[in-house]
């Protein structure tokens, strides 16, 4: 099994920015690839980010495209969300997971980022 735990939500002003983590524990960080997901009320849950087991491939959603940025540190089993500019339409609970055979099969509880406007 792996535990993952999301941190660092928070109320902020359109334009600022949040750095989002996730504490990884369990099971072989490094051998997962990961990906940071976001739901807002009445929305379905959708893709923000993703990034390889090496940190060398990412890929984002074009609606934070230049905005967002994911990184990871295998050594310290986390797994980061920098978010910049933020949108007021950011607004969400924002969830790490951990992908396994072509599947998001772990996941966090998810932390709450509300962007003002």
């Amino acid at each position: 099994q792996l535990q993952l735990v999301e941190s660092g939500g928070g109320l902020v002003q359109a334009g600022g920015s949040l750095r989002l983590s996730c504490a990884a524990s369990g099971r072989t960080f490094s051998s997962y690839a990961m990906g940071w997901f976001r739901q807002a009320p009445g929305k379905e849950r959708t893709v923000v980010a993703a990034i390889g087991w090496s940190g060398d491939s990412t890929s984002y959603a074009d609606s934070v495209k230049g905005r967002f940025t994911i990184s990871r540190d295998n050594i310290k089993n986390m797994v980061y969300l920098q978010m910049n500019s933020l949108k007021p339409e950011d607004t969400a609970v924002y969830y790490c997971a951990a992908l396994v055979r072509s599947v998001y099969k772990y996941w966090g509880q998810g932390t709450q980022v509300t962007v003002s406007s």
